[in-house]
């Protein structure tokens, strides 16, 4: 099992969370951790957002419109 270091809320400090048996086939990579100390779940996760239309718009600079 994998250990990593997290705040746990219940723990109210940082604290070890080890990666359960993973039935979904994540193996060491599984979003979901248990805290030792304390056996709180907490789930990880990460988030990609793909750059839109508006988001490359917002980095040109602005060009001066005609009254």
């Amino acid at each position: 099992m994998s250990h990593r270091e997290f705040h746990c809320n219940v723990c109210e400090g940082v604290a070890l969370f080890e990666a359960p048996p993973c039935v979904d086939g994540h193996g060491t990579d599984c979003p979901e951790l248990i805290c030792i100390g304390c056996g709180a779940a907490v789930m990880v996760g990460t988030f990609a957002f793909p750059v839109t239309r508006l988001a490359a718009r917002q980095r040109q600079p602005a060009r001066p419109r005609a009254a």
